[in-house]
């Protein structure tokens, strides 16, 4: 990893630099897929996939026998994981609920909120050398709080042609209507557009490489939402000699073993635990099945000096990291100030692999400092806020003479009539 001691904020936009291509590198890939999906369907996803996947995909949808099959593949113990994960995440979520919000703004005049679900949302799910089938408990299992009619799941097949088993068994377990054996770009277009086989959906969910994630954002452009921009992991420690050092090291390594262009920052007032950290970091990256993957995002991660508390949290807003795990004995000044990150994970034994997969938080969340802007996906994700009013006589009476003054100024003269009609009306059927 490469040491930084005390670096001065004029420096920090160029330290803090992610290991990732710009929109602009991969954007006419993009296009030139979103093109042809959106011109030749099914046959531009099975080319695609032959293409990136080196497979020959027949049948994009997984049928109810492959589930079924799936579901025989999981072990026992592993389905006994999934549900506990699975009523925690239920459980966080629920809560996450809110009633209507009613208000008569003047008398006569009132107006209240509801919420309504998204009703076609499509989830990413991604595969390649480590399925995610925690980011299915996820997605799905919010979307179906959320009441949501259509979730419809996209995931690259294996070399066989095949989806792994787990992932098949979360996304029946987790209410998903229809699973496709497609990856990428091309499953976003298909989502985007809608072909023979995939419906079009109206919002998509889920993390992904960086191709998956400017053709979410390049999906925006066709009339269509997604949760955020969500790229390779990242995660950020705050810790102190206060922090155990080998917890620490296999934090900063759970998340460089997601790819090779994953980022992870140690910040830190301690010399000494910083340089105690790198040999453990060496240690345990000797043992990792994922060794390899890890290794590069090691190369693009950093270890950092700071003089003060006030310092960190300045550097650490300015990353504004997905993850963000702080261990130290001013805990509570981290907490009170930390105003940019995906999710926050807090001691020595809350590990940033509990968001992952089983606390109940979600872990889909923003990269690339988009935690600047961006909330992690929750319950609010799926849902629509529609505001209503029903303004009475008495109402109508009580602000019309408002409406009519603001929109004579803005020389909108219907937007007046509207109001003065229905002001004559109530003044005449009182003469009357």
């Amino acid at each position: 990893m490469n040491k930084i001691y005390n670096p001065k904020p004029e420096t920090w936009s160029e330290l803090l630099k992610r290991p990732t291509q710009s929109l602009a590198d991969v954007e006419a890939s993009v296009n030139e897929i979103f093109s042809e999906v959106k011109s030749n369907g099914d046959k531009a996803v099975k080319k695609y996939t032959q293409a990136f996947d080196g497979i020959s995909i027949e049948e994009l949808l997984v049928s109810k026998k492959e589930i079924d099959v799936a579901e025989k593949m999981v072990s026992g113990e592993l389905k006994e994981a999934i549900n506990l994960a699975k009523v925690n995440i239920e459980k966080f979520h629920r809560a996450q609920k809110t009633e209507r919000i009613e208000v008569e703004t003047t008398e006569g005049v009132l107006c209240w909120q509801e919420k309504r679900p998204i009703q076609k949302i499509g989830l990413y799910v991604p595969g390649g050398s480590a399925p995610l089938f925690s980011t299915v408990l996820m997605l799905a299992i919010p979307a179906n709080i959320a009441g949501c009619n259509e979730i419809v799941l996209c995931t690259p097949p294996d070399k066989n042609g095949e989806i792994n088993p787990v992932i098949l068994y979360a996304a029946k377990l987790c209410g998903v209507t229809k699973i496709y054996k497609i990856g990428g770009i091309q499953a976003i277009a298909a989502m985007t557009f809608g072909t023979q086989s995939v419906p079009k959906v109206y919002k998509i969910f889920g993390p992904g490489n960086q191709f998956v994630t400017v053709a979410k954002q390049i999906a925006t452009k066709y009339n269509l939402a997604i949760d955020m921009p969500a790229g390779p992991s990242e995660l950020l420690v705050f810790a102190d000699d206060t922090a155990n050092v080998s917890f620490i090291a296999s934090d900063l390594l759970s998340q460089a073993e997601h790819g090779a262009d994953s980022q992870v920052i140690l910040v830190t007032t301690s010399e000494k635990l910083l340089n105690s950290v790198e040999v453990e970091i060496e240690k345990q990256l000797q043992v990792l099945p994922r060794k390899a993957i890890a290794s590069q995002a090691i190369n693009n991660s950093k270890l950092i000096l700071v003089e003060s508390v006030s310092k960190a949290i300045d550097l650490i807003n300015e990353y504004g990291p997905e993850h963000f795990i702080v261990v130290s004995k001013d805990e509570d000044f981290f907490l009170k100030n930390i105003q940019n990150a995906g999710s926050v994970f807090i001691g020595n034994y809350t590990p940033e692999s509990a968001g992952d997969y089983a606390s109940g938080t979600n872990h889909t969340l923003p990269t690339n400092g988009f935690a600047k802007q961006y909330s992690g996906v929750n319950l609010d994700s799926f849902l629509k806020s529609m505001t209503f009013q029903k303004i009475s006589e008495k109402g109508i009476q009580n602000i019309g003479n408002a409406i009519e003054i603001m929109a004579e100024a803005e020389g909108l003269q219907a937007h007046k009539n509207a109001v003065t009609l229905r002001l004559d009306n109530l003044k005449r059927t009182k003469d009357e």
